[in-house]
């Protein structure tokens, strides 16, 4: 029996994206970026949902174009309906609710924070269970112990302010664009990891959780005594001190566990230190390393349909009307 074609769409956030997926096979992958919030230092939720109205349409349409099919190629819609921004997620599921019934399609309601943990395996479809998977982005921090596609157990959350959140603020206290992770990565390249010794949030605290709130007061406070401070030290201490944790704290699950795999995902998977030393500390376990690649580490839709095709051969489906958005984190999730 052929794979399911499955148009996907992503609008939790701030990112518009759609995508068409048969299988594990993407044929395309679109995403918008909202460049509003870059004016405000972060994003306005208001207008999130406006930027959603108007580009959602186009996105599918491009979507469908890119993997050269039509409407009537695809057998079901999949959307993100939680967590996220209440009226981000509400503009998607809406639209994806109004096309299933116009279509009489099956509807898959998807976690973002799900697809995120899986989405090492649009990379490598191939990787071995157990597996532990460390989920960092600007909302959300978390250590996933992976046993299948329909098993997983959360081991540790973030306290306080996500990984990606703490870059976020500590770049802005430092005058650089939103979002802060990318400037920080750039700029630590040029600086020196130990030239300030920022604390390690819950480090040796013998459980998998996270918090990152006193590293960003103790920046704010480290830049009001030290003025002429050098912004690439300071980028780079922040950046050691958020990846020393990252890192310690999966590597630990992993041998806890006594996983095969070590993934990594979310946008702050795209930071080079961080990707660089779970690599290099996967291999020394002998574990197999995977962190997919940026458009995939990204806000996507490409990650929303693949779990869905599983969740469909799981025969998994809601009814168009019964679609319901969950703005709630991970901490509300229970196994697919």
């Amino acid at each position: 029996m052929p794979d399911s074609v499955i148009l996907a769409i992503e609008t939790s956030c701030d990112d518009t994206a759609a995508a068409v997926v048969e299988g594990t096979n993407v044929l395309s992958n679109v995403i918008s970026s909202q460049a509003v919030h870059d004016l405000w230092g972060g994003i306005v939720p208001e207008l999130a949902s406006r930027e959603h109205v108007l580009s959602v349409v186009p996105i599918v349409k491009a979507a469908l174009r890119d993997a050269d099919r039509s409407l009537d190629d695809i057998d079901a819609i999949a959307v993100t309906n939680g967590p996220g921004l209440p009226g981000s997620l509400t503009v998607g599921t809406q639209f994806a609710r109004g096309l299933a019934l116009r279509r009489s399609i099956p509807l898959i309601p998807v976690h973002h924070i799900e697809a995120h943990i899986y989405s090492p395996y649009l990379e490598d479809p191939g990787i071995g269970f157990p597996a532990v998977c460390l989920v960092v982005s600007g909302g959300h921090t978390a250590i996933v112990h992976l046993s299948g596609f329909a098993e997983y157990t959360v081991l540790g959350l973030t306290r306080d302010d996500a990984a990606g959140e703490a870059f976020d603020k500590v770049a802005k206290m430092l005058g650089l664009g939103y979002p802060g992770g990318p400037h920080i990565d750039r700029l630590a390249a040029e600086g020196k990891a130990d030239a300030i010794q920022f604390p390690r949030g819950l480090l040796h605290d013998g459980s998998y959780d996270f918090s990152f709130s006193g590293l960003k007061t103790a920046v704010r406070y480290y830049l009001r005594d030290h003025q002429n401070a050098r912004i690439e030290d300071v980028c780079a201490s922040t950046q050691a001190a958020i990846v020393d944790v990252l890192v310690a704290k999966t590597i630990a699950a992993a041998k806890a566990y006594q996983v095969t795999s070590i993934l990594l995902s979310g946008g702050v998977a795209a930071n080079r230190m961080l990707r660089q030393r779970m690599e290099s500390q996967a291999s020394l376990l002998g574990c197999t390393f995977v962190a997919p690649r940026q458009g995939y580490s990204v806000d996507n839709a490409a990650m929303i349909g693949f779990l869905a095709s599983h969740r469909l051969e799981q025969g998994y489906a809601v009814h168009p009307t019964h679609i319901r958005i969950q703005p709630s984190a991970l901490r509300a999730v229970r196994p697919i």
